[in-house]
């Protein structure tokens, strides 16, 4: 009885703490339509806070809480609002969604860099670890027992501000009409910024409140996901009760303490199964609840895509691949490796762009079937040993159509689910694997067969040969991964233009009236799926051999996430921002990363400088997803529009192409450095419409704009052009002047006539 007693204690404080950062979630969502999923990078960047003040600096602990949980949590807070969130209306959720994301992960590089994560830090109990009572033969610490009052106080105080107050009311009434609201004499973004500063400070409080009960040193990622399990319980109260959701906070911390006291300790996978469990049941809750609509007006997004033609396609890809193949005598062995790595990320990229930026359906853990892919090629699909080992085209294809059936397996119980449910779910399915499959290191015996899903925590994965195709080379690698991306991607498109395609844009653009016409929506998101996740698993196990061995962390639901945030930054409905999306993540942060580090070897007495810049652009690359709110069509669209408006700019593109040669040649014969011509080459691309629109305006721009540039403001009236009558007369019009004929034409009349000059006199 001691036991059940103390585990269900050990739960209900657990479900508290979980019970406060669900319901900071909770009233985020109810007056922004916006889920947070930075809300546990919010709460660790906190609780970091925290630790400095009360115990690197030596605060008091009073002083300390009152700084981060008064102060600093608002702020945080309405500063996302302020400057983020607000601007997040009229866009689709894979926008809101990777926003978030993008906070998200430059809250947890922010912390890596002023933190370093291999120093030590503990947050202690409040009044100590010793500080305890006994109740019924349980012995409480006075650390648990703040927990549970405070979680009571938060529940009491939250249900009256809802039900209650006239601020409550204005808050739920926010995010469905903010126009009725502010006919009725309210301001919605100011409620929407105090409904961010209170989830923002509960989300603070519940990491620091948390931290302590699970014990060990403080780390960026761990906290982060430690509070995202918070996430089951908000969906228990289908983001818009807060006592179901209260409710759902003790089940959950209840059923992680009763897994540990109660399952046998010979289940060596029990443990797994206690960190996956938030997860399993966050999918649970999402498939098996009623699903309620998703709050917030039906809106036209403001996302623009321009799917191209096959035949330009196919010209596109030929030219990536032959620019790869004169990239590669500029690279060294060590720069095409992480070339041709970045390229297989480029490929699970172009899943995310069949499965979102075509069908508009989201996977935010597209790395997780590239696990399973691996994981299936690791175990069937390698012949040989040692030195000799090598992975078969066999091994490819049963690996490939695994993970596509564990796609549909995963989409089968979510065919229901859309938008942000959808997006739980999958990420819920990433992080189970994560942590269930990805940590199984121990070797289990079934129908007297002795396996290990991931032995040692590594799988080696020796490269593919076929023939004369042997990719160990690193330049095969590269121009093999370029071709099949290259193939995939014209696919793609051709999938996009057919029959197929179109179904599938009608989906995105709305279920129901695809279904009226007579359309069946599982068919098509349960194809989908499976074709989405075949082309993950493909790129999964190629980025696998370009990278000889994997971990877990490989397959981390943060490296996930990053991706799919890059992705939707370049242009999720573009294959070209698939491109950029995985080079940016498989070679981008590597890079960068890399090159500072090796400045500052170079120059140790520097050494301190470069560092800093480059955690300071590691932090903004992370960051780049906030832009989406106002681009949310990707860089890529903006890139395109820019070039179309080149078409009748020969000479202009001409030059480019010229200068674009010449910098090739002088990286060709080492008069300049690769990093030199990486830098050039990028501002010669990114700025050549903005010299076409200088050079040729006539030839660029529209007639109107053309206009528009030619007229001369009124406030440089002759200055920039003579003063003649005609510009006197355009002044007159701009200023309301009364107009009266004269010679030469029109003229403005005297605002004093000379009669009435004698008059005033």
């Amino acid at each position: 009885m001691t036991t059940f007693l103390t585990f269900t204690l050990l739960g209900l404080v657990l479900g508290a703490v979980y019970a406060i950062a669900a319901s900071g979630l909770v009233l985020t969502y109810n007056t922004s339509g916006i889920f947070n999923f930075a809300h546990g990078a919010q709460a660790m960047l906190g609780t970091f806070l925290y630790w400095q003040l009360a115990h690197g600096w030596g605060w008091p602990v009073w002083l300390a809480l009152i700084v981060v949980v008064g102060v600093v949590g608002p702020l945080m807070g309405a500063a996302l609002h302020a400057v983020i969130m607000k601007g997040l209306r009229d866009t689709a959720d894979v926008t809101r969604i990777v926003v978030t994301v993008a906070i998200m992960l430059g809250m947890v590089f922010l912390s890596q860099w002023l933190w370093h994560p291999e120093e030590a830090r503990v947050v202690e109990m409040f009044f100590g670890a010793n500080a305890k009572v006994e109740f019924l033969g349980v012995v409480v610490r006075v650390h648990e027992i703040i927990c549970l009052l405070v979680a009571a106080a938060i529940a009491v105080g939250l249900r009256m501000l809802f039900t209650r107050s006239r601020v409550g009311l204005v808050m739920r009434g926010t995010v469905d009409d903010p126009d009725l609201i502010r006919l009725n004499g309210h301001n919605p973004d100011r409620v929407a910024a105090l409904s961010w500063a209170m989830g923002s400070t509960l989300a603070v409080l519940a990491g620091i409140l948390i931290t302590p009960i699970g014990g060990g040193a403080l780390e960026a990622n761990a906290l982060t996901l430690l509070v995202i399990d918070a996430f089951a319980a908000a969906m228990f109260g289908r983001l818009r009760s807060i006592p179901r959701t209260f409710v759902g906070a003790m089940v959950l911390g209840l059923a992680a303490t009763y897994v540990t006291a109660y399952f046998p300790t010979d289940w060596t996978w029990a443990g797994n199964l206690r960190v996956s469990l938030p997860m399993i049941i966050l999918f649970v809750v999402l498939v098996l609840l009623p699903q309620d609509r998703l709050r917030g007006a039906a809106i036209r997004t403001r996302e623009r895509y321009r799917v191209p033609t096959v035949r330009r396609a196919v010209v596109w890809g030929a030219v990536l691949v032959a620019a790869v193949v004169l990239l590669m005598p500029l690279m060294e062995d060590t720069s095409i490796t992480t070339f041709g790595l970045g390229m297989t990320f480029a490929i699970i990229a172009l899943s995310l762009t069949l499965l979102t930026g075509y069908a508009g359906e989201l996977n935010l853990a597209p790395l997780a079937f590239g696990a399973v892919a691996t994981i299936v090629a690791f175990h069937f699909g390698i012949t040989g040993t040692g030195l000799a080992a090598r992975l078969t085209l066999w091994g490819i294809l049963l690996a490939v159509l695994v993970a596509a059936v564990v796609g549909g397996l995963v989409a089968l119980p979510a065919l229901r689910l859309r938008g942000l449910y959808l997006a739980l779910a999958t990420m819920a399915f990433g992080v189970f694997l994560s942590n269930m499959v990805l940590r199984d290191t121990v070797e289990h015996t079934l129908f007297g067969v002795t396996f290990s899903l991931f032995p040692n925590g590594t799988l080696i994965v020796p490269p593919l040969q076929i023939g004369p195709l042997d990719l160990r080379d690193p330049g095969t690698l590269l121009i093999t991964a370029t071709a099949l991306f290259a193939a995939i991607a014209v696919g793609l498109v051709a999938l996009r233009g057919s029959g197929y395609g179109r179904r599938l844009a009608a989906m995105k653009d709305s279920p129901a009236a695809t279904a009226m016409l007579g359309q069946d929506l599982v068919r098509l998101k349960f194809g989908v799926f499976m074709l989405s996740a075949a082309i993950a698993g493909l790129g999964g196990v190629l980025m696998s051999t370009a990278s000889g061995s994997v971990a877990g962390e490989n397959f981390a639901i943060t490296a996930g996430l990053s991706l799919v945030m890059l992705t939707v930054v370049g242009g999720i409905g573009y294959v070209s921002g698939a491109l950029f999306g995985g080079l940016m993540s498989g070679v981008g942060f590597v890079i960068i990363i890399g090159t500072f580090n090796d400045l500052a070897m170079a120059t140790p007495e520097m050494a301190g400088i470069y560092k800093t810049l480059g955690q300071v652009v590691l932090v903004a690359t992370a960051l780049i997803g906030m832009g989406v709110g106002k681009n949310p069509s990707g860089l890529v669209h903006d890139l395109f529009d820019g070039y179309r408006t080149l078409r009748g700019a020969r000479p202009v593109l001409a030059g480019g192409a010229a200068a674009g040669a010449v910098l090739y040649l002088l990286a060709l014969t080492g008069v300049i450095g690769n990093w030199w011509f990486a830098i050039l080459t990028v501002l010669l691309v990114t700025t050549l419409p903005a010299f076409g629109r200088a050079l040729m305006p006539r030839a660029v721009l529209s007639e109107e704009e053309f206009a528009r540039r030619r007229t001369v403001p009124p406030e440089l009236a002759g200055i920039d052009e003579p003063y003649t009558d005609d510009l006197r007369d355009r002044l007159d019009r701009e200023l309301g002047l009364p107009v009266r004929e004269g010679r030469g034409g029109p003229r403005a009349r005297p605002a004093v006539e000379e009669g009435d000059v004698h008059a005033i006199a």
